[in-house]
């Protein structure tokens, strides 16, 4: 008689769980559609390396809300792109829409342009006095004690 009976999690089988997921957002007639896209695959596509659906769309369903799985229904689609043709929808939402970047990218990317700046200031500054070039933690901190954030939208240089 075991009495600590191990359970198991039990979870929804027809739930797709979409991970590396980014979505491409389009607002048209009111109504929200995403579709969700291999985050690496969406830049090609853009540029035109990469022309076949099926490996830039996770899945080629047009969604309401991708994050709850909700998807747009044809009439919907029928009313706000003239046509309910699933693939030229997404073909179209791609083309359009808008890429929603994830917290983490949106950390790492700043981490990353923080530390250009600062190698950017090492290489050009030297200690007046030791004449000695600081090192990147004396400018990191610097940048810190000065409150220097870095903005999003600009390139290194500015």
């Amino acid at each position: 008689n075991n009495t600590t009976m191990s359970r198991q999690i039990v979870q929804p089988v027809n739930q797709v769980r979409l991970t590396n997921v980014a979505v491409v957002r389009l607002s048209r007639g009111g109504h929200r559609f995403e579709v969700a896209c291999y985050r690496n695959k969406i830049v090609n596509y853009r540029q035109g390396t990469e022309t076949d659906l099926s490996e830039v769309l996770q899945t080629e369903r047009i969604f309401t809300n991708v994050s709850k799985g909700q998807f747009a229904n044809s009439k919907t689609l029928k009313k706000c792109f003239d046509t309910s043709n699933e693939e030229e929808v997404c073909r179209f939402i791609l083309a359009n829409g808008d890429v929603q970047v994830s917290d983490q990218e949106r950390a790492a990317q700043l981490e990353s342009t923080a530390r250009e700046v600062a190698s950017m200031v090492s290489e050009k500054c030297v200690h007046p006095i030791s004449r000695r070039p600081y090192t990147m933690p004396q400018i990191r901190d610097g940048m810190k004690a000065a409150g220097f954030m870095v903005h999003p939208t600009r390139n290194i240089k500015q």
